[in-house]
C-alpha cells in the first residue's frame, strides 16, 4: 500500500532557475493552419504527428525538419475535416493504429497503411472506429444497470465519456488504452476490439486534465481539484489472477492549484513531476518503503504549467508564459538548464527525442513544442556530459 507523507510548505525544496548550462537554438518553425492552434503532439520514429483545435491531425517528416531552417510548411493532413470532433487533445500511436482524443467526448482510431510509403494523406490513414463503438454502446444501453448519472436528471451508459477527452496513454504491451476526461472519469479500453473494459466514475472532484502510466501499471491522474490520485489493478492473491477493476491506493494533495500535466522519470520511474496552474512543478519521489514524498519544487514559470515531457534525463515544461524550460531530471539535481523563448502564445504540448551529437562530451536532443500561436517549434539542445 502506498502512503503519501503530509509535507508542510516550509519543507518544500524550492529551487530557483540557475544559469543556463545548455546550448539551444530553434532549427525549424512549422506552421499549418494559422487559424487554429496546436493542441497535441506525438513523435513516433521519424514521424511527428500534430493535432489542432479544428480537429485536424497533420503528419510531418521529422528526419527532414532540421534542414528547413526556420521555414514554414503545411504538413500532410491525415484526418482533414472528417476528423471532426473539435480540438485533438491527445495523440498516441500503437503499431499501425493512431488514437486521437477529442473535445467532442470521443476517441477516434485510424489505420496507418504503409504499403505505399510515398502516398501520404487520406488514402494512407483510414478511419477504423469511434469509441465507444456502436456495438459497445448498443450492448450497454439495453441494461438499466449500465446507466450512470452524469448530471442531475440525466443518465448515460458507463462506456461513454460525456465531456472532452483530455488524455490518452497506452499500456506497455499495447493491449490497453487508458483515457481521462473532464467528466471526472478514468476509462480502460481493449485495443484489439476497442471494447470499454472499465470505467471509474467520479475519480476526482473536478475535471481530470492529465494521466501517466508507470512500468508496474500504476495509473496517475491529475485534476483541477488540486489532487493527484494513484490507481492500481486489484490482484486476487489466492488464484493469482488479475481482476479488471482498479482501486485507489493514494491521493497526493500538496498542490495549491489545479494540475495540468504529469510525467514520470528516473530509475524504475521513481520520480513523478506534476505541473500546476500556479506555475510551479512539484517533484515527487517514491521511496523504498513505497511512501511518496515531495523532494523539490521547480520555480521559474510565471504562469500555468500546461505540459510536461521527459526526454532521457531532461524534464521539459511548457507554460502559458510562452516559454519552454529544460530541467535536470534527477532526485538530487533540479537545476534549470535552459529557457526557450520564441513562441507568441502559450505552449500547450511537448515531445522530444535524443539525437546523436557526434561528440562524447555532449548529449544532443530535439525538443518539439506546440503552442496557441499555431506553431510547432523544433529546438536543438546540446548539454555537456562532462
Amino acid at each position: 500500500m502506498i502512503r503519501c507523507h503530509e509535507t508542510q510548505e516550509e519543507q518544500y525544496c524550492s529551487l530557483q532557475t540557475s544559469s543556463s548550462q545548455a546550448l539551444h537554438r530553434c532549427i525549424t518553425t512549422l506552421v499549418g493552419n494559422t487559424s487554429s492552434y496546436i493542441s497535441s503532439l506525438n513523435l513516433a520514429g521519424k514521424r511527428l504527428y500534430t493535432g489542432s483545435n479544428d480537429g485536424v491531425v497533420r503528419l510531418w517528416d521529422a528526419s527532414t525538419l532540421e534542414t528547413l531552417a526556420e521555414a514554414s510548411s503545411s504538413g500532410d493532413i491525415i484526418t482533414g475535416e472528417r476528423g471532426g470532433g473539435g480540438a485533438v487533445k491527445s495523440l498516441v500511436i500503437l503499431s499501425d493504429k493512431l488514437f486521437t482524443a477529442h473535445q467532442d467526448q470521443k476517441i477516434r482510431v485510424w489505420k496507418i497503411n504503409d504499403v505505399v510509403e510515398e502516398e501520404v494523406g487520406d488514402k494512407k490513414y483510414i478511419h477504423l472506429a469511434t469509441l465507444p463503438t456502436i456495438s459497445d454502446r448498443f450492448a450497454k444501453c439495453l441494461m438499466p444497470k449500465n446507466q450512470v448519472e452524469i448530471r442531475r436528471h440525466k443518465k448515460a451508459s458507463w462506456v461513454h465519456h460525456v465531456d472532452a477527452v483530455s488524455g490518452l496513454v497506452l499500456s506497455r504491451d499495447g493491449t490497453l488504452l487508458y483515457s481521462v476526461s473532464w467528466d471526472r472519469t478514468l476509462k480502460i479500453w481493449r485495443t484489439t476490439d476497442f471494447k470499454c473494459l472499465e470505467s471509474i466514475t467520479n475519480a476526482h472532484d473536478d475535471a481530470i486534465n492529465t494521466l501517466a502510466l508507470s512500468e508496474n501499471g500504476d495509473i496517475y491522474t491529475g485534476s483541477s481539484d488540486r489532487r493527484i490520485k494513484i490507481w492500481r489493478e486489484n490482484i486476487n492473491e489466492e488464484k493469482k489472477k488479475k481482476k479488471k477493476k482498479h482501486s485507489l491506493v493514494a491521493t497526493l494533495s500538496e498542490h495549491n492549484s489545479g494540475i495540468n500535466a504529469l510525467a514520470l522519470s528516473g530509475f524504475n520511474e521513481s520520480l513523478l513531476h506534476s505541473g500546476g496552474s500556479d506555475g510551479s512543478i512539484l517533484v515527487w519521489k517514491r521511496e523504498e518503503s513505497e511512501d511518496i514524498v515531495v523532494v523539490g519544487m521547480l520555480r521559474g514559470h510565471t504562469e500555468s504549467v500546461l505540459c510536461l515531457a521527459v526526454v532521457s534525463d531532461i524534464l521539459c515544461s511548457g507554460s502559458a508564459d510562452k516559454t519552454v524550460r529544460l530541467w535536470k531530471c534527477s532526485s538530487t539535481d533540479f537545476s534549470c538548464l535552459a529557457m526557450l523563448e520564441g513562441h507568441r502564445g502559450p505552449v500547450k504540448c511537448l515531445t522530444g527525442a535524443i539525437r546523436d551529437s557526434g561528440k562524447p562530451s555532449e548529449a544532443s536532443y530535439h525538443i518539439y513544442s506546440g503552442g496557441l500561436d499555431s506553431q510547432v517549434k523544433v529546438w536543438q539542445i546540446l548539454v555537456p556530459t562532462l
